[in-house]
């Protein structure tokens, strides 16, 4: 039987999450998309679903007390803190997430793939790597060999993710980034896109460019 699906967030990633969803349906997945939840879709954004033939739920308050229970979600929505608080509200509603990997996708061996994960086309992700539950990983990402992820990290597109690196929850890695081999980056912090990190990063902070360092300290010589 299809398992029954619904992609809460209408804006670009939540289109590139049905992408996702479409190629897997494609490739012989047993999946049933009932449609899209959004709680302040842009008019943008609901006329792109309604161009693709996709149902509008409505807002989280609205669909939540129509849902059946067997309902499986993704939360794709690019912010880490957001989308950690929508998962959280669904989850306490009773419901539970599921995964979507796109077919041109690489998982290496070995590889651990938590719950309400989407990973889009042209991922490359190595052998023995740990990822959490709500991680997004964006076009083009690689996760080298070994590399944790903890849950509702962001990885934008291009980014890279060297070998026994960890990156604890809530991070968001820009576009392009990159983080060498053996560091971590702290709870809650943001790389710039195209920053290159040679240390490790503190919880909490924003590093940019090359070398990475301390957004406030970008100034310095």
């Amino acid at each position: 039987m299809a398992e029954r699906i619904v992609i809460v967030g209408a804006g670009g990633f939540g289109r590139e999450t049905l992408d996702v969803v479409e190629a897997m349906i494609a490739a012989g997945e047993p999946l049933q998309l009932l449609g899209v939840v959004d709680s302040g879709p842009r008019p943008v954004d609901l006329g792109r679903l309604a161009e693709r033939g996709i149902v509008y739920l409505g807002t989280e308050e609205e669909w939540l007390p129509t849902a059946a229970g067997d309902e499986r979600f993704v939360v794709a929505i690019g912010s880490p803190s957001v989308r950690e608080a929508v998962a959280r509200r669904l989850s306490n509603a009773g419901l539970r997430a599921t995964t979507f990997i796109h077919p041109r996708a690489v998982i290496g061996s070995r590889a651990r793939i938590g719950d309400g994960v989407v990973i889009t086309s042209g991922v490359q992700v190595s052998t023995n790597v740990s990822i959490g539950d709500h991680v997004h990983l964006n076009p083009a990402s690689i996760l080298g060999h070994d590399a944790t992820l903890a849950d509702f990290v962001s990885v934008n597109p291009g980014a890279i993710v060297s070998g026994n690196v960890i990156v604890e929850s809530g991070v968001l890695l820009g576009a392009g980034s990159v983080v060498l081999a053996g560091l971590t980056v702290g709870a809650g912090a943001t790389v710039g896109a195209a920053a290159c990190v040679t240390k490790d990063v503190a919880g909490g902070t924003t590093v940019v460019g090359v070398p990475a360092r301390l957004l406030e300290d970008r100034a310095t010589p």
